[in-house]
């Protein structure tokens, strides 16, 4: 690797698109904004990870169910990356109970990007994990998204006392 950068992608799944179980505001250019940096990433040679979360059994939610199709990772950026390693997570830290941060260790980075799928959940407690706490964190506040754009705003207003809330340019040229 020549960087000691990581790409991940949270929970950009089907549910959370037009026609899913929770659409969310501007699903749709969050998705072509993830997808440019995923681009800008590739380009250079900065890994990426998928995240996608999966409701536990009897766990009475109506999203992301197991062998869905709402609980997919969206169809467009699966095209994108086809190789990504995806980490499958049942809470909304990335980090908790899972191999996220063993994924992150292997690849030796120590500063990690997170984008995705909403801002006020996954993607806010991810960048604030006490696991991240070992990492350089930053937020792509343009790759995000959340049920609506307040709601967004907020998130990246209280997130951003605690982790750094940059856009993919000043990051990714």
């Amino acid at each position: 690797m020549s960087n000691n950068k990581a790409l991940i992608i949270i929970d950009v799944q089907n549910d959370y698109f037009p026609g899913g179980v929770v659409p969310l505001w501007n699903a749709n250019g969050a998705l072509q904004s993830i997808l440019n940096v995923v681009k800008k990433a590739k380009q250079a040679n900065i890994p990426i990870i998928l995240v996608q979360h999966i409701s536990p059994e009897n766990s009475g939610a109506d999203l992301f169910i197991k062998d869905t199709y709402g609980a997919e990772i969206h169809p467009e950026l699966l095209k994108a990356v086809p190789d990504a390693t995806i980490v499958t997570k049942t809470r909304a830290d990335s980090f908790r109970k899972t191999n996220l941060n063993e994924v992150v260790d292997k690849l030796g980075a120590t500063e990690l990007l997170i984008c995705g799928m909403q801002t006020s959940n996954c993607v806010g407690l991810t960048a604030i994990s006490e696991f991240a706490k070992q990492y350089k964190v930053s937020v792509l506040a343009d790759c995000c998204t959340a049920e609506a754009q307040h709601v967004h705003l907020f998130a990246l207003a209280g997130f951003g006392d605690i982790v750094p809330m940059v856009q993919s340019t000043e990051v990714l040229n």
